[in-house]
């Protein structure tokens, strides 16, 4: 409980009228006995209002507080919390009350200030912004209770508990959903090459078309229906994929608000959201995490929310990524060809233990390396040079870039398919590889 600003206001005046009272008493000037007296009464008064009051305050029951807030939240977008606040007392009453938001959650709009009247109920709201993923849980919501005179307030602490998931950026991904599939992925740069031939899986008879190949008609469904009928192919479905996902040192690095790792989830996401969509099964696996996780690849639209249960609460680790144990326990698991994406952050000291663990993944799945490149490294690149530090860290990034570019040249010249990108330009960099092979037909 504190004063409040009129309390502290009346006791100012009163105690400087008392100090300019003593002051023309010391200065020998004739000050009347009865302005002092007043004032000493008015002081004395103010205090028994005081105590009184706060005695009330005491008495006062708590405000009730009820917090409306989302089930989930996405990563980096803004939400909105809603406060319903009513009170039991007789009189209108205005609270200012500010909400206990866990660390990880940035916030606007708080301390909030309403005005209830009695018997009614109000609505506040402000808005959140996630800054990590994860479970999140809301204790306590805190309120300044005026007192009935107004001469102090109370801070009271509502036991409020309401829990939130903070998922990756998925919100982008329904939202496509809405439009048309192929003006969304064309606005992220996905691109679409023309199939050369036809597709591997047979899809329906109709009737022959301008344009359509003569290899295309079906002679025996030609001759019973007397009219040129053409065979209809389609990209060959019930495909897997499976992520390995480096949970690593290597992708904490940070580019902008997102860490390289959250920069892999959505692109994981977004690939998986398309190749659902084509039919495919989906999986996950991860590897130098604290538990490695392994999500089951299966078919159906609702893969997705399993996937984005699976990966929600995933954080990475101080962990060396040891790719020959995630690629044994890949192979004990996964019998079926598919694609493996491993989406990690190769480095130029990366050894022949990672080229005999792709190889040997190679044997049994098609494998597409997508590693992650710092922004830095380009921004240092076409950096003017004009300085002697300058200078040295130039030299110094292009040679690290040269070597991981001989680093991806060894695993290319093994056979093993390797994609270096940019952490904002990795989602449409996998769904356009992916895309080309699916009507390539090369997994």
């Amino acid at each position: 409980m504190k004063p409040s600003r009129l309390l502290l206001t009346w006791l100012t005046i009163l105690l400087a009228i008392d100090i300019a009272l003593g002051t023309l008493q010391a200065l020998d000037i004739a000050v009347p006995s009865s302005l002092l007296s007043i004032n000493w009464g008015l002081l004395l008064a103010l205090l028994a209002l005081a105590i009184l009051d706060a005695l009330r305050l005491k008495r006062l029951p708590s405000p009730h507080v009820q917090r409306q807030m989302p089930g989930s939240l996405a990563l980096g977008r803004w939400g909105e919390v809603r406060l319903q606040v009513e009170h039991d007392f007789a009189q209108p009453l205005t609270l200012h009350i500010f909400d206990h938001v866990p660390h990880g959650l940035d916030f606007e709009h708080l301390p909030l200030s309403v005005e209830l009247q009695p018997g009614q109920h109000s609505q506040i709201s402000y808005r959140l912004r996630p800054l990590k993923r994860g479970h999140f849980t809301f204790e306590h919501c805190e309120v300044n209770l005026p007192s009935p005179m107004g001469l102090w307030s109370d801070k009271r602490l509502l036991n409020a508990v309401d829990h939130t998931r903070v998922y990756p950026d998925f919100a982008r991904l329904y939202g496509g959903q809405l439009l048309a599939v192929d003006n969304w992925l064309s606005q992220l740069g996905v691109r679409q090459r023309q199939r050369r031939g036809q597709g591997l899986e047979f899809h329906q008879l109709r009737e022959f078309r301008e344009g359509d190949s003569l290899r295309q008609i079906d002679w025996k469904a030609t001759a019973r229906h007397r009219t040129p009928i053409a065979r209809e192919y389609q990209d060959e479905r019930d495909q897997q994929i499976i992520f390995m996902l480096d949970c690593g040192r290597r992708m904490r690095s940070q580019d902008g608000e997102l860490s390289h790792f959250d920069h892999a989830l959505n692109a994981c996401l977004l690939l998986s959201y398309v190749a659902l969509r084509q039919g495919d099964a989906v999986g996950l696996c991860t590897f130098a995490s604290d538990q490695p996780r392994y999500v089951a690849p299966i078919k159906g639209t609702g893969q997705l929310n399993v996937l984005l249960n699976g990966v929600y609460d995933l954080n990475t680790t101080q962990r060396t990524a040891d790719y020959p144990a995630a690629v044994n326990r890949l192979l004990v698991r996964q019998k079926r060809r598919a694609l493996v994406v491993l989406v990690t952050n190769l480095r130029d000291e990366d050894d022949e233990e990672l080229l005999s663990a792709i190889k040997r993944l190679n044997l049994h799945h098609r494998v597409l390396v997508a590693s992650l490149r710092e922004n830095v490294l380009d921004e240092l690149r076409h950096r003017p040079v004009q300085t002697l530090d300058e200078a040295l860290t130039y030299c110094g990034t292009v040679d690290y870039l040269n070597a991981s570019a001989q680093h991806h040249e060894q695993l290319s010249a093994h056979g093993v398919a390797v994609m270096n990108a940019r952490p904002g330009e990795l989602g449409a960099a996998l769904v356009t590889r992916y895309l080309s092979w699916k009507k390539a037909g090369v997994f």
